[in-house]
Order: structure tokens, then sequence, then C-alpha cells
């Protein structure tokens, strides 16, 4: 039996039965946005959820031990993939999303490549601003920016640092301010309106959290709040799960029926409704599948590139991707011819046949 979703205008959604099986993937011609894992072991925090900074995480032990190196992308591959690929429909990129990208030495570089080929960048950043701070980083992304995803896991200096160890909570808030300012300065004076994200990971330690950070959210002018349930890779946290039991997935419906109903009833400061993204009900009878109909949202539309030029078909934590198959390396058969290979499409046709994809905490509801 497989499920229906009945949407509100907050965004979020509650689960009904239903006889939906997963539509059928759209192949691209070529992929929309690119992923580039630039510098996924750079990071000035811990949070506890994190493949690779983790306190729980080994391979982080490791390379503070200089028994693993750090992984950084030649500037070249980023380069070469952006030219290929402009001219065929790249919309916008993303620089990496496991690490800070604002420490990788090459990012005003990336910002430069937007300029030139008239793409955008999206960008999630741990709200840190490394280097130039908050305001001199705005001005660079905002007039290139789709949106900038703020992690985000609590509403005040305790419950923040309890996921984000040496998070600095009042200094997010300033900088998070900041960035709003400059980006409403370009948008009125004529220029890119770049939205903001505040992106959560929902888990047991940050619960109660979630409406608390949806009302901040809109307080503070930010257009969406985004989250998804918990990748649990480490067994010291697994009881972190909300889809462990079904207690926990009942406490997690109710905190999604809150959160839904603080968005339809508190309108943003501009007039508008905050969007939520994944913020919807669980079925607690079926073990807490995100929605058996849901269909991944990358395979066919969008491409990772790692830190050596292998392409990648998601954002899947690395070990688990990599049992998806290999498809090339980009420094050798260019991007779009991977784009078309057998092997590739052969996946998209099959991608549900894979426990990675079946069990992806990614994948969305129909529409």
């Amino acid at each position: 039996m497989l499920f229906e979703v009945v949407r509100t205008r907050g965004g979020g959604g509650q689960l009904t039965l239903s006889h939906d099986t997963p539509k059928k993937l759209v192949h691209r011609s070529s992929p929309w946005r690119i992923t580039f894992d630039t510098n996924p072991d750079d990071c000035n925090l811990n949070c506890v959820m994190c493949e690779e900074h983790s306190p729980y995480s080994p391979s982080h032990k490791a390379r503070i031990k200089g028994e693993l190196p750090y992984r950084r992308m030649d500037i070249d591959t980023i380069e070469q993939v952006i030219s290929e690929c402009a001219p065929h429909g790249l919309e916008e990129i993303i620089p990496s999303t496991m690490g800070e990208p604002l420490i990788y030495k090459h990012m005003p570089r990336i910002i430069e490549l937007c300029h030139e080929h008239g793409i955008k960048l999206n960008l999630t950043t741990n709200g840190t601003f490394p280097g130039k701070g908050a305001q001199e980083w705005a001005k660079l992304i905002v007039p290139v920016g789709s949106d900038v995803k703020f992690s985000w896991n609590g509403s005040n200096c305790e419950s923040q640092s309890l996921v984000m160890i040496n998070n600095d909570f009042d200094k997010n808030m300033e900088d998070l301010r900041t960035f709003i300012r400059i980006r409403d300065e370009h948008a009125n004076n004529g220029g890119n309106y770049c939205s903001v994200t505040l992106q959560m990971t929902f888990m047991e330690m940050n619960l109660e959290q979630v409406p608390r950070v949806v009302e901040l959210a809109i307080n503070e002018g930010v257009d969406r709040v985004k989250g998804h349930h918990l990748w649990a890779h480490f067994n010291e946290i697994k009881d972190q799960d909300m889809r462990r039991s079904k207690d926990s997935i009942e406490r997690w419906n109710k905190i999604a029926r809150e959160c839904i109903e603080i968005a339809e009833n508190n309108p943003l400061p501009n007039g508008k409704r905050i969007m939520l993204a994944n913020i919807y009900e669980l079925d607690p009878e079926h073990g807490g599948e995100l929605h058996p109909a849901a269909t991944c949202p990358f395979l066919g539309q969008e491409a990772w590139v790692n830190h050596e030029g292998r392409f990648d078909p998601c954002c899947s934590p690395d070990e688990l991707r990599q049992t998806l198959g290999y498809f090339g390396n980009v420094g050798g058969e260019g991007l779009l011819d991977i784009w078309q290979s057998t092997a590739y499409q052969h996946l998209l046709e099959n991608y549900l046949n894979n426990d990675v994809c079946r069990n992806c905490n990614m994948r969305t509801l129909p529409e």
C-alpha cells in the first residue's frame, strides 16, 4: 500500500493511503545544476551529524593525525566542466556541501566564473563566513546567488551549539542579518534577488527547536526553512533518528503540523508566506518511510563531480553512492559524454532496485 500527499498552503503535507507509483524520471540533455566537491574536508565546525567532521567520524580523526589526506579540487576541473556545460543549459553550480566552501581558496574565482558564464551560485554554508566576514562575502555572493542555505539547528545558543559544536550563535544571528540586509539592498536597487534558507537536520536533540527555527526565520525575513531527516552515519547518533520508532514518528508529526500552522498564520515581513521544504508528516504504520511513490530529484537533472573529477550521480554519502556504479571521470570522457552514457541511463531506469535509493531520505514527494 502506497501513500498520497495532501498538501497544505504552508508547504508541508499529510500522508494518506493511495496506490500511486513512482513516476519515470526525466533525463535532460544536460544537467541544469552541478555540484563540485571542492573541499569536503575543510571546516571550522564539528556538527554531530556530519559525515566527515563529527566528533564521531573516524575519517576526521584520521586526518587530524595525518593518516588521511585532505581532499581539495583543482580549479582547472571546475573551469573545464563549466566551459563544457554552460552552453548546454547549465543554470547554476554548487561548491561543496560537505565542509565549508568559503574556506576553499578558489572560491572568489568560482564567483568570477558565474559572472563570466551567466550562471548562478547556490551555496550551503555553516554561516561563519571565514576570512572575509559576512559583509564582504555577501557583496560577492549576492549578485550571482540563487539561494544561500545557512546550516541552522536551533533558536538559541544552547540548542544551536548542541548540534553545531564550536558555533557562536550570537555571531550567527548578526551575520544572518548582515547578509539579508545586503541582499535586500541589492535587490531593491534592481539587482539579483538571492533567496535565503535556514537548513536543518531533523533529530531528537533539536526536535522541539524546529518550530522555533521557523518562527525565527519568519521574524528575520528568511525565504525558506528546509531540512532532512538524519543520515545516521555513526552508532552514537542512531537514537537521534526521528524515523526509528512509531513513537518518534508520531512526535515528529506533531512538530511538522505545528510548523505548517506557524507558516500559514504568520507572513514574512514582505507579506509573503515562508516556504517549508521536507516538513511533512510521516506514516507511523510504515516505519517512517518517506513516501514509496517519492522520486529522486537528482538523476537526469543534476550532476556531482568529486574532488578528483569522478562523476557522481547524487549527494548520498560517498561510500553509498559509489555502490551505484562507476560512470567515468570528467577529466577524461567529459561530463556530457558520461551524462549520455549507457551506464548512467541504466541507473535512471533502475535506481529503485538499489537499497541506497530506496532508503534515501532525499527523495521528494510527487506533485
